[in-house]
C-alpha cells in the first residue's frame, strides 16, 4: 500500500510543476501588474523603474523561476489594493471557504446517499421517479438563479407574509455586525450551503443510485439473500458499503474543485472566502493576489485528485496492482 501511495504522489509532483508554469504564463500573458501605474502622470518615469524592481523586464523563464522560489518559501508578496500580505489574506479567506465546504459536503453527502439508497431499493417507485426528476432539475439549474430564488422565497417572502421584524435567514456575510453567536452564524450559513448543495445532491444521488443498482445485482448479494440474510442487512452492510467506493472517489474530486468553484455563491452572499477574494482581485486588477490564488486552488484540485486515487486503492485492493 505504501508503494502505491508513493507512486501516485510521485506522479503528482510533475503535474503541480506543469500547472504552476501554465498558471504563471497565462497570468503574465493576460494581466499587467503595472496597469494602474500606467494611468498616472509620471508613468513614463515610473514604469521602467517599477518593471525593473519587479523583475518584469527579465525573460519569462527567469521571472517564473524567481516567483516559484518565493512561492515555495512562502513569500507571496503584498496585495496592490489592500497592501496586506497575500499569504495572510489567502489563509484567512481559505478558512472561511473551508467552513462553507465542510457544512455543504456534510449536508450534500447525507442527503445524496440516503436518496440514492432509497431510489435503488425502491426502483421505479413513485418516489424514485420523483427523486430522478428533481435530480435532473438540480443539475440543470444555474447556481446564481437558485441563490436569488432562495433569497426571494426564504428571506423576503416569509418576512413580508408573516410580518417579521427580522428574516429567519440572512444572506450577507459570515456574521452580523453586532452578533457573533452560533445562531447568527447558522442563519448566515443556511442559504450558501443550500446553494452549494443543490447540484452536488443531484449529481451524487444519481451516482449513488446507479452504483447501488450495480452492487445489488452482484452474485454475492444474491448469495446473501439466498442464505436468508435480512433485506436491511443486505442493503446496508453488503450493498451500501461496496456502493460507496466509486462515490467516495467522485466526492474527493468534486471537493477539490469546490476550492476554486464557489465564486458565484460567495459573491452573491458576500461570503468572505476564496471565491469572493478572487472576484474582487480580478475586478481591481490585483495580479499579486490573482497569481497565488490560482496556484493555491490548483494545488487543492491536484491534491484532492490524488486523494481520490489513493482512496480508490484503499477501498478496492485490486486497483493497487495496476
Amino acid at each position: 500500500m505504501l508503494t502505491f501511495i508513493v507512486r501516485r504522489l510521485a506522479y503528482s509532483i510533475p503535474v503541480i510543476i506543469i500547472a504552476s508554469a501554465l498558471v504563471f504564463g497565462f497570468t503574465r500573458a493576460t494581466t499587467d501588474p503595472l496597469a494602474r501605474l500606467a494611468q498616472s502622470r509620471d508613468a513614463a518615469e515610473l514604469l521602467p523603474r517599477e518593471r525593473h524592481r519587479l523583475g518584469l523586464d527579465k525573460p519569462l523563464v527567469t521571472q517564473y523561476t524567481r516567483w516559484a522560489k518565493d512561492f515555495v518559501r512562502g513569500d507571496w508578496g503584498q496585495s496592490f489594493i489592500s497592501r496586506r500580505d497575500v499569504k495572510s489574506e489567502i489563509r484567512d479567506k481559505l478558512g472561511n471557504t473551508v467552513q462553507l465546504i465542510f457544512w455543504g459536503i456534510l449536508f450534500s453527502a447525507s442527503i445524496a446517499i440516503a436518496v440514492g439508497v432509497y431510489s435503488a431499493a425502491r426502483q421505479y417507485s413513485a418516489l424514485d421517479y420523483t427523486f430522478t426528476g428533481l435530480s435532473f432539475l438540480g443539475l440543470s439549474m444555474p447556481v446564481f438563479w437558485f441563490a436569488l430564488m432562495a433569497i426571494q422565497f426564504l428571506i423576503y417572502e416569509p418576512t413580508v407574509l408573516f410580518h417579521l421584524k427580522q428574516p429567519i435567514f440572512l444572506s450577507v456575510g459570515l456574521h452580523s455586525a453586532n452578533d457573533h453567536s452560533l445562531v447568527d452564524y447558522l442563519r448566515h450559513l443556511t442559504l450558501p450551503v443550500l446553494t452549494l448543495s443543490v447540484q452536488l445532491v443531484a449529481g451524487w444521488s444519481r451516482y449513488q443510485r446507479s452504483s447501488m443498482l450495480d452492487v445489488m445485482s452482484s452474485d454475492y448479494i444474491r448469495t446473501a439473500k439466498a442464505k436468508g440474510v435480512t433485506r436491511r442487512k443486505v442493503l446496508l452492510k453488503h450493498g451500501l458499503r461496496n456502493a460507496l467506493i466509486p462515490l467516495t472517489t467522485v466526492m474527493a474530486i468534486d471537493i477539490g474543485a469546490l476550492f476554486g468553484g464557489l465564486i458565484i455563491t460567495e459573491h452573491i452572499f458576500a461570503w468572505p472566502g476564496m471565491g469572493r477574494l478572487f472576484f474582487d482581485a480580478l475586478l481591481s486588477g490585483d495580479t499579486n493576489m490573482v497569481l497565488p490564488w490560482l496556484m493555491v486552488t490548483a494545488v487543492f484540485i491536484i491534491g484532492f485528485n490524488l486523494l481520490a486515487d489513493v482512496l480508490y486503492g484503499v477501498l478496492d485492493p485490486r486497483i493497487r496492482l495496476s
